[in-house]
């Protein structure tokens, strides 16, 4: 079976699009055949602004992101193994995706799941915090292998 993660990203882009939202795309940089401005690479991973507005020849294919960008005044051809992108989301919200390892499974990682489960509630608290009025059991997601 095909990976479902180029239908999920065009379609996430898609939604983010049409909401005036800017779509922003996390790159694991250290995967083969990745080619994007080295010196804007921190930790191994790069974010990139992949908003019309800001790329030229947009192409959203099921093996790679292509397209044109300008860098510090330079234009770059970047190329991005489908492999590669690790979440798009909106710069403005953070709506988006997070994709985990799809031999796992699922697209969410387990770690993103646990750092969601460990996130703050709106009361600025934990969510095992024992100021909280809620003595309701929280929502919890499982993984099923």
């Amino acid at each position: 079976m095909t990976s479902s993660k180029p239908y999920l990203l065009r379609a996430i882009y898609e939604w983010l699009a049409d909401n005036n939202l800017t779509p922003y795309v996390m790159v694991d940089a250290t995967i083969p055949k990745v080619a994007v401005p080295r010196k804007f690479v921190e930790d191994g991973k790069i974010i990139l602004n992949i908003a019309m507005q800001a790329v030229r020849h947009l192409e959203l294919k099921n093996e790679a992101i292509i397209f044109q960008a300008s860098f510090s005044g330079i234009i770059e051809e970047i190329y991005i193994p489908i492999e590669a992108v690790s979440a798009i989301y909106a710069y403005e919200n953070g709506r988006g995706m997070v994709f985990g390892d799809e031999d796992e499974g699922g697209v969410a990682s387990e770690e993103f799941l646990d750092a969601a489960d460990d996130a703050e509630g709106p009361d600025g608290k934990g969510p095992d915090s024992k100021g909280s009025d809620s003595k309701s059991k929280k929502p919890s997601l499982k993984i099923i292998k």
